[in-house]
């Protein structure tokens, strides 16, 4: 059978993907300079511009976004009358967590065993490069057939609604007739899926004051409110026996219909230890695709090395709350927010903070654009017809693009397939779900245009 021309295009780009890749992983680009320094992410910025530059694209702009962070817009104009496609990536990435626990450095693309690892490398730097692949795949091929515009998020991973607030405030400069967000992921390695629904999130931290100052546990223990104590009573509120989130007033009980997640397989992918249990109840897609899901992601407390015999004072953590389709963000907030007041035991006094908020979303999958994905699919992944599927995680553009431009089409396809790994250590990019989804992307384009002006 002879290769579509896109795909021989696409391979012969690989090489080039790669190095390029390797550059872009190479910048310590997380939104946080707590973390890393916010040169990092101006570097990882200014190396997406000029990228962009050098494949023709104009009027590229590094936006001041309002959370202190800069989004990298450019425009490709297509031929007379075409429609206009956005582009979507983000070049912010997750913290390395432990580097110790890398089995090479984060910030340095390795290949192994038929992957290349490192931070970004699947989300969503590669994404980016997914894109510039199939555009240049396009070139290569008879021209770009739509108007492109590319954006590439600067703060994604932090949650800080960013780009945002920016689309809000200049709701011309991303209008487009379709959009391809390249941030979630195959179901599968060669299983071609597009993500139908998002779960929304909420971000609060939660402190909880009980003394003056810390106290020595002999003379005081017993009787003194232990803010740290107090914190683990009011974090296990909010999951029942079985690990079923309870925040008081949010429906826990809704059902996934489309496709199905085993057992066997989630176990597998999420590296559950044997013996372990999975918690909730329902099936794995109801648990991580229709409903919500609270994570204590972080707590501030002594650690055990160093730590004295003291009563603590205080006591702080950071949640995360998945908010399902159907919930509203804002509304689940004020119910998590609700129930850690309602829940704080011994009156201990009670702040709330919120760091951040995305709403959930659901897309149109009988739309043209998922048809004309559909087809561009079967080509790039041969005998596989596409499938739909949710993501647990979140995408907070998302919804700010539909509801900026409500004609618009929005679909999602990426690299963070489950053996990726995002967000955790060692996470990788398969380099053929990179090729084979840059040949997708790239025959999207085309069949689209095409659909749009038969």
């Amino acid at each position: 059978m002879t290769a579509h021309p896109i795909s021989e295009t696409v391979a012969s780009l690989m090489p080039r993907a790669k190095a390029e890749l390797t550059e872009l992983v190479a910048f310590q680009s997380v939104a946080d300079p707590a973390v890393f320094p916010k040169s990092e992410c101006e570097a990882a910025a200014a190396w997406v511009a000029d990228a962009l530059r050098t494949e023709g694209f104009q009027d590229v702009a590094l936006l001041d976004t309002p959370d202190g962070t800069q989004s990298v817009y450019g425009f490709l104009p297509g031929p007379a009358g075409s429609p206009t496609v956005l582009l979507y990536a983000h070049y912010d990435v997750q913290p390395p967590l432990d580097e110790s626990a890398w089995l090479s450095p984060p910030f340095e693309l390795t290949e192994r065993d038929g992957r290349w690892f490192g931070r970004g490398s699947a989300d969503c730097k590669g994404g980016f490069i997914m894109h510039l692949l199939a555009l240049r795949a396009l070139k290569a091929n008879g021209g770009v057939p739509v108007s492109v515009k590319v954006i590439a998020e600067g703060s994604e991973e932090q949650g800080t609604g960013g780009l945002e607030q920016y689309a809000q405030a200049h709701p011309e400069l991303l209008a487009a007739d379709t959009v391809v967000i390249g941030d979630t992921g195959n179901f599968r390695v060669g299983l071609p899926t597009v993500t139908s629904t998002l779960r929304g999130m909420t971000m609060l931290r939660v402190q909880l004051d009980t003394l003056e100052g810390n106290l020595h546990s002999g003379q005081f223990g017993g009787a003194a409110p232990d803010a740290l104590a107090a914190m683990i009573q009011l974090l296990a509120s909010l999951r029942a026996e079985d690990g079923t989130t309870t925040v008081d007033g949010l429906t826990t009980d809704a059902k996934w219909d489309g496709l199905q997640y085993a057992e066997a397989e989630f176990r597998k992918d999420a590296k559950v230890l044997d013996g372990v249990e999975l918690i909730s109840t329902g099936t794995v897609a109801d648990r991580i695709w229709a409903r919500p899901a609270v994570t204590v992601i972080g707590i501030d407390c002594p650690a055990v090395v160093g730590a004295t015999p003291s009563v603590q004072a205080s006591a702080r953590a950071q949640i995360s709350l998945r908010v399902p389709p159907g919930e509203d963000a804002a509304a689940a907030t004020k119910l998590l927010t609700a129930h850690l007041r309602a829940h704080a035991p011994w009156g201990a006094r009670v702040s709330v903070e919120q760091v951040g908020q995305g709403q959930p979303f659901r897309a149109d999958v009988t739309s043209p654009a998922y048809t004309a994905m559909a087809e561009a699919m079967r080509i790039a992944y041969p005998g596989q017809e596409m499938q739909s599927s949710g993501m647990g995680g979140s995408i907070p553009l998302c919804n700010a693009l539909s509801e900026l431009y409500p004609e618009a089409e929005i679909l999602l396809i990426g690299l963070s397939e489950p053996e990726a790994q995002i967000h955790a250590v060692n996470e990788s990019v398969s380099p053929e779900e990179l090729e084979r989804l840059s040949v997708a992307e790239a025959l999207f384009l085309q069949n689209y245009a095409a659909s749009r002006t038969a």
